[in-house]
């Protein structure tokens, strides 16, 4: 294992959580913390939240048609279920016989005689190195040697690992198999969709459809779907779920229906809570016994923010939903072998300072560094201070700094975990090596905000009013709103419901305590209660045009929120929780009221949205908010109640009391001592069990739901939800091999940081786009369009929604914003879509010119199977984002990057060129990241990087993609 060089202490941790597994509830020695422990007693609650059921059979309690409860008759069950599995354990039986590393599998004995199964250990291996290697580098090393069988897995690949001081500077490939993978409804329904079509075209080639089964435990939370209509309401869960299922039942129907026709899969029903959050708290199985094997849990998800269980000394990040299906099926993963950052912690938090406030440091320092495509592992004395939560608020935010992973390895919080149930404690500390270092004293955090564009873009809180000020005056960028002077002070007066309201510049419309960055953390949202607590005993209200709600991000924070009695002061500022899901952080926020959003149309306001969330690239959280920071829960509520970011905390009053008195923030703000009071007080170990003992029972309208029997699915072509995609229409067995660029019109030509939110359909659909169109001729009523995230297992509509941000910038419209371009042949001005179908009824391929930080944000496989779809051939960009740039090889796409020092503007590209990418005829003759020329129509000519990383890559490409190379392969 990867806790220690000590096999002794490996075996310590691997008994302890066996023995802990079979109690099945949290120690009583829990409880006997004082309140100065709050943040180990977080750390054992979290942990042992996940431990409790991490010793079970991978497939124990996750296939959603086996029975959990009965572990002895769960063999069985498999065999009856699942031949594939079955097979597939034969499989690993045969292979184990004759494994490479045979020689270093260890028996863990019990303490009573007999063992709990066979691990192979690390230390036996006898390798120097490997004792300075990374923990985060151990994972990989430990799967490589499980997993090695010289096919997929070469004892090559292990000497790569154990030698990564030497080989990660040179961008080596290695396979990594995963353990299990994570979806959640908007990701995981394309992913469902393409497993179904997967199995028509297994069944039309003529070859065994049960092939098309995940081999390894796959878990999805439907948590996307819910939206925020109904706010300030006793009621408004139970609504806003009923209007959730309205919009939805057909999506929902088809996850059921996937839920029962292939093996393997756990769906976890809408309002339990957010995927994340549900990962972390049950999921997580920490260590996997699988016929006698013990291993680490690792996971690959299809959301970027699945770093989050890198907080639990779990590893895990996001991949492309392709690369993800690819891993379902057994397919080894090509990655290159990643450096990796130390990043030292020191100190304490000063008093009032959060979790939050830390992370958004740590995003603002790592994106300072520069850790695209590597790992950070955090390390010092400093990780003694902080608690699991958060270390987990940490890891989430992987994707906003950049890196694949943010790993924590189990250390003291595991080891006290370990004295509490009488086990060993020894690990030897040994001193590891980085690719590079930064290090934080946590007493120099201060409490801060990000944006108001941007994650990474933070402001300290002393400094929140010159920095909107200065945005109100800088050029429009990602910190600037060029507003004029004169128009600064502007007022809208307005009537709300009756009653005289006004707006101005940086008037707070939004306010929402919501993503699983945040609700995962008790002290925060412990916080937030509380500061609306003090609020409401000094006669403080939040605006009732604000348009507020609480999202949590499972029903365990309900429960420590009333038992603590402070829901009762949130409702009474009007943060009622609407739901169990990502809501507001995705965009899911739902409708302004009317004379709000008049009032902020009409007189062109910059309005503002805080939110506890992870991302506030423009255009995401909401169309009427120009301006939108991330803060901590407690800020949320703070924001809320001073009604505008335009304010001083410091030397400013909120408001004013029932006394007529000023009310600053200092009263308003709880100490630390206060918030760890609470969570020790309210937080108990029986309400993670009770919370998830009931999640697999569903919900009335989630059993409802009547799915079909049959293990094909039956299309139906007039679905607006449903579609079966085109992907591999015509296939056949031979690969197409290898397509250059001729000619290629260029069909947007974009600047830096460029996001997936950018690129992919996400949001509401609107009222004039293709998407909209193409619903209206078919009969959908405008109300019930719907998001385009709930319309993702519609290739359709998505292509119709690829690029139709309507804050896209393109370079071709000369500073106009929107979802257009120009139709190069005919100067048209056109939609993206209409433009691009111009070019493919034309037979014309096309590109896309980028900046630096292409396809930055969500891991969305939609940002690379709509430029498919419209026919994009290849981006060539300064720089991409990891994921994205993996998603675009993965649909057949070719990504190119600009020599350093050029991009399209520097080489005098203006994209009304046309594009040739000459690239060798066979597949043999291209190298990873070899240089490729790349001619214009008007003469000019220059080099590219392409940027196929891997042998693998390539192998993608020359079938057109991963998913035409996993049929062949599963077929041959």
């Amino acid at each position: 294992m990867y806790i220690s060089t000590s096999s002794s202490a490996a075996s310590s941790f691997l008994r302890a959580a066996s023995s802990y597994t079979r109690t099945r509830f949290f120690p009583s020695s829990l409880r006997n913390l004082n309140p100065a422990s709050s943040s180990a007693l977080n750390n054992q609650r979290s942990t042992a939240s996940v431990v409790v059921r991490s010793f079970h059979s991978s497939a124990s309690r996750w296939c959603h048609r086996l029975d959990w409860r009965s572990p002895f008759s769960l063999r069985a069950q498999i065999r009856a279920l699942n031949p594939v599995i079955e097979r597939f354990q034969k499989q690993f039986a045969t292979m184990a016989a004759e494994h490479p590393f045979k020689e270093v599998l260890t028996s863990l004995p019990k303490l009573g005689g007999g063992e709990f199964g066979k691990f192979y250990s690390l230390p036996a291996l006898n390798d120097p190195r490997i004792d300075k290697l990374p923990y985060s580098i151990r994972i990989l090393l430990e799967s490589a040697v499980r997993n090695c069988d010289n096919f997929q897995v070469k004892k090559e690949d292990v000497e790569k690992i154990i030698d990564w001081e030497n080989t990660s500077p040179k961008q080596v490939e290695i396979p990594f198999k995963p353990a299990r993978v994570l979806l959640q409804d908007f990701t995981g329904v394309p992913a469902v969709v393409d497993l179904a079509c997967m199995r028509d075209a297994m069944n039309k080639l003529g070859s065994d459809t049960s092939k098309i089964n995940p081999l390894v435990p796959v878990d999805l939370v439907i948590d996307h779907s819910v939206q925020v209509d109904v706010t300030r309401s006793e009621n408004a869960v139970q609504e806003n779920m009923e209007l959730e299922f309205r919009r939805n039942k057909e999506r929902f129907s088809f996850l059921k229906w996937g839920s029962t026709a292939f093996h393997n899969m756990l769906v976890v029903p809408p309002g339990s809570g957010i995927v994340h959050q549900v990962n972390l708290e049950y999921l997580g199985r920490v260590v996997f016994n699988t016929n006698g094997t013990l291993y680490p849990d690792s996971v690959v998800g299809t959301d970027s923010h699945t770093t989050m269980i890198d907080g639990l000394g779990v590893a895990g990040w996001g991949v492309g939903g392709i690369e993800a299906e690819a891993a379902m099926l057994g397919q080894p993963m090509s990655m290159v072998l990643p450096g990796v950052v130390g990043f030292k912690l020191s100190g304490k938090l000063r008093n009032g300072v959060t979790a939050t406030d830390l992370v958004l440091t740590v995003t603002q320092m790592l994106r300072k560094h520069g850790v695209v495509g590597k790992f950070v592992e955090f390390y010092g004395d400093g990780m003694g201070e902080l608690s699991l939560a958060d270390r987990a608020t940490i890891a989430n935010m992987s994707p906003e700094y950049g890196a694949t992973m943010g790993f924590f390895p189990v250390d003291h919080v595991t080891l006290q975990y370990l004295r509490l149930t009488g086990r060993s404690d020894e690990t030897p500390q040994q001193e590891r090596v980085y690719s590079s270092y930064l290090e934080l004293n946590l007493a120099e955090v201060e409490p801060c905000v990000s944006g108001p564009k941007r994650p990474h873009d933070r402001v300290p809180l002393k400094e929140m009013k010159a920095d909107w000020n200065s945005c109100l005056n800088n050029k429009v960028g990602f910190k600037g709103f060029a507003v004029p002077k004169e128009a600064q002070e502007k007022v809208a007066k307005f009537s709300f419901h009756g009653k005289p309201a006004e707006l101005k510049h940086g008037s707070v419309v939004i306010t929402a305590i919501t993503s699983c960055t945040n609700t995962s953390n008790p002290s925060v949202m412990l916080g937030a209660g509380l500061v609306a607590k003090k609020a409401c005993e000094l006669g403080l209200l939040v605006k009732p045009w604000i348009k507020t709600s609480l999202a949590p991000g499972s029903g365990v924070v309900t429960k420590y929120l009333l038992q603590s009695g402070l829901q009762e002061y949130l409702n009474k500022q009007g943060f009622h929780i609407v739901g169990y899901g990502c809501t507001t952080c995705i965009g899911n926020s739902g409708e302004l009221d009317e004379s709000v959003a008049s009032a902020i149309s009409e007189n062109d306001i910059i309005a503002a949205a805080v939110l506890s969330g992870n991302r506030n690239f423009e255009g995401r959280v909401h169309a009427l908010t120009r301006a939108n920071y991330l803060a901590s829960p407690p800020l949320v509520v703070a924001y809320a109640l001073a009604g505008t970011v335009d304010i001083d905390f410091d030397k400013e009053p909120i408001g004013t009391g029932k006394d007529g008195k000023s009310i600053f923030f200092k009263d308003i703000w709880p100490s630390s001592e206060e918030v760890a009071e609470a969570v020790q007080s309210s937080v108990l170990p029986d309400m993670f069990r009770s919370t998830y003992q009931a999640i697999t029972k569903g919900n009335p309208m989630w059993n409802q739901l009547q799915v079909p029997s049959s293990t094909l699915y039956t299309w139906d072509p007039n679905s607006t939800y449903i579609h079966e995609p085109p992907y591999f229409k015509n296939m056949t067995m031979e690969p197409p091999g290898v397509h250059g660029v001729k000619d290629a019109y260029c069909l947007l030509n974009f600047g830096d940081s460029i996001t997936t939110d950018h690129i992919s359909p996400a949001g509401s659909i609107h009222k004039d786009s293709p998407a909209a169109k193409f619903l209206l001729d078919r009969g959908v009523e405008r109300k019930d369009f719907n998001s385009y995230g709930s319309r993702r297992g519609n290739d359709e509509v998505m292509a119709r929604g690829t690029f139709a941000n309507i804050r896209l910038v393109n370079k071709l419209l000369n500073g106009e914003v929107g979802p257009k371009t120009i139709h190069v042949p005919t100067g048209e001005k056109l939609y993206v879509f209409d433009a691009a179908m111009g070019y493919k009824d034309a037979g014309h391929d096309t590109i896309v010119l980028a900046g630096a930080e292409y396809g930055s944000g969500s891991s969305r496989d939609w940002a690379a199977k709509g430029p498919m779809l419209l026919g994009v051939k290849a981006v060539i960009a300064k720089s991409f984002e990891r994921i994205h740039r993996s998603n675009l090889v993965g649909m057949g796409i070719i990504p190119l990057c600009f020599k350093s020092g050029e991009d399209a503007d520097t080489l005098g590209l203006t994209g009304h060129e046309r594009y040739t990418i000459d690239l060798p005829n066979k597949i043999s003759d291209i190298r990873p990241g070899q240089d490729v020329t790349v001619t214009t129509n008007n003469g000019k000519s220059f080099t590219c990087a392409v940027r196929f990383d891997t042998e693998v890559e390539l192998a993608y490409f020359n079938n057109g993609g991963i998913l035409p190379y996993v049929i062949r392969n599963l077929i041959k």
